[in-house]
């Protein structure tokens, strides 16, 4: 039985975030945690490409395709969006977050 599969696509928006939250990480709790906590959220990157469909559909962003997904990962979400061809990672937001940062998310273009 052969496994769907998509391509994982990350977007600027989640790249600047990772970033930012890696050097907060580094800086409170020292280099090593945050390696560890990014070498986890890695592994569960890489199992989208076949998982897409796993996560619940992200309820501040609803649509009859349920399109729009989110992961919880500790104190933060990591928002993804399912397209026919592939799936965009589009951020990475903390939980505490309004959710007029969530919904716009959706403005999030990935080329």
């Amino acid at each position: 039985m052969e496994k769907n599969t998509k391509k994982v696509i990350q977007s600027e928006t989640f790249k600047q975030k990772r970033r930012e939250i890696y050097n907060y990480g580094s800086d409170a709790f020292g280099e090593f945690l945050a390696d560890l906590f990014f070498e986890r959220l890695k592994k569960i990157l890489l199992e989208l490409e076949y998982q897409y469909d796993l996560h619940p559909e992200c309820k501040h962003l609803p649509t009859k395709g349920k399109i729009y997904r989110n992961i919880i990962f500790g104190k933060y979400l990591v928002i993804y969006r399912i397209t026919i061809e592939r799936v965009e990672i589009l951020t990475l937001v903390h939980s505490s977050r309004s959710v007029k940062k969530i919904k716009a998310t959706r403005s999030i273009k990935i080329v």
